[in-house]
């Protein structure tokens, strides 16, 4: 059956235009073409018409995607950045696929999917950490990079009808779409799909289901987990129970082409005033939040207790610092604190927001280095201000006539 045109897919038109909305949404750099969102805006009707066109007639054949490399904890990340045009071609197929995958993807997934996130996950993982006293912290080996391609496109042809056998097709292109890597060279690949593609999340999460989410509840059915993508999180009543579960999963992973890293994956115990083992692990971090025994008021606020909860991990503090520092706050002496509020408040009311969810004090050290460098950038902006204790009166006085000026002043006001 052909679509509308005697092209041989059907493709609504209106189903291109919302992927370029979502794309233009979520920004991001531009690929090997070198052209931005603002440059493939320039000739949008005719740009996203040549998509249109080249994915309902079966043309369309993927750029290579640009390598780029990020720093994340004890080394780099390379992510792939394809091109503008491609990322909505990618977003089609992914919303294509939307509706289908939704209605059959676990409840406790909640990676890159509409109306959940990172925070419903650490909840949730909060909660059942107080329920069950054991975990496993599951860290699955480069999984971008190993996903085996035959397996992710049987994934995708089971939940796709006839008339979506376009979306099959586009995904094996994508899969052996060339990588330009970052010394400028153009290599293939023969598994793994790039992390940072529009269609690589749903390609994750889709190989995650038959891999990991039905696979677990049907042998373990009594078993818990939270899954972010290739982050997760698994819940036991008793050691044994975990040993047995991951040693299970284990071999799973081996099944589906993947492994989980010896290093990095561990059986934690959750100690707290009332669960007193000795362990080896007592302590795991998932989706920047660290989960340890941690001091917590009782209901009435008499007491204090010993509780196993979240707080934002050492190495989001690192990053967040890393990011503060980079600012130079200290060296803007030509803006005003408006200016400097202006641009640095959404940043800062994104940190407080995430990593201020859970055990929000945990975020005090970090939020008081902020207003030292702002009371640095002020003795270096204002010759009268050099001694301390004119600096102090200035901040105190500054608090009094803007509270507000500042997002995390509502939080830390000391510097």
């Amino acid at each position: 059956m052909s679509g509308p045109g005697g092209k041989p897919f059907d493709i609504p038109k209106r189903l291109v235009w919302k992927a370029w909305k979502q794309v233009k949404a979520n920004k991001g750099a531009a690929g090997v073409d070198g052209q931005s969102i603002e440059a493939f805006e320039v000739d949008l009707r005719d740009n996203l018409y040549k998509i249109w066109n080249r994915m309902s007639s079966g043309t369309y054949f993927p750029p290579p995607v640009k390598a780029v490399e990020i720093p994340k904890p004890g080394g780099t990340r390379v992510l792939g950045v394809p091109t503008v045009a491609d990322r909505v071609a990618q977003t089609v197929a992914a919303l294509a696929l939307e509706p289908r995958t939704e209605s059959i993807f676990h409840d406790d997934s909640f990676g890159y999917r509409p109306g959940r996130g990172a925070l419903d996950a650490v909840a949730r993982c909060r909660r059942r950490c107080w329920e069950k006293d054991w975990v496993i912290d599951l860290d699955v080996r480069k999984f971008f990079d190993s996903v085996p391609w035959d397996l992710m496109i049987k994934a995708v042809a089971v939940n796709t009808t006839h008339e979506q056998r376009w979306i099959v097709l586009y995904v094996r292109r994508w899969l052996a779409a060339l990588i330009l890597t970052t010394e400028g060279r153009l290599a293939e690949r023969d598994r793994g799909t790039p992390q940072g593609s529009a269609i690589s999340p749903v390609l994750a999460n889709l190989f995650m289901h038959y891999a990991f989410d039905s696979w677990l509840e049907r042998e373990f059915p009594a078993v818990e987990f939270e899954r972010f993508a290739d982050d997760a999180v698994v819940h036991c009543a008793t050691e044994r129970r975990a040993r047995e579960v991951l040693a299970a999963l284990g071999t799973r992973m081996e099944q589906v082409g993947l492994e989980l890293h010896p290093a990095k994956t561990k059986i934690v115990y959750c100690r707290d005033r009332n669960r007193r083992l000795d362990h080896e692990e007592t302590a795991f971090t998932f989706l920047g939040y660290t989960f340890r025994a941690r001091k917590a008021p009782t209901r009435d606020r008499t007491a204090i207790f010993s509780a196993f909860l979240p707080a934002v991990s050492k190495d989001a503090l690192k990053k967040m610092g890393a990011e503060l520092r980079s600012w130079r706050i200290h060296l803007r002496t030509t803006s005003d604190l408006g200016e400097l509020a202006r641009w640095m408040n959404p940043v800062i009311r994104g940190w407080i927001a995430y990593y201020g969810k859970f055990y929000r004090t945990a975020l005090n050290v970090f939020l008081k280095r902020i207003n030292t460098y702002l009371v640095r950038w002020a003795r270096r902006k204002f010759k009268r201000l050099r001694s301390f204790k004119k600096a102090q009166r200035w901040w105190t006085g500054l608090l009094q006539r803007q509270p507000t000026l500042f997002a995390h002043w509502a939080y830390m006001t000391e510097f």
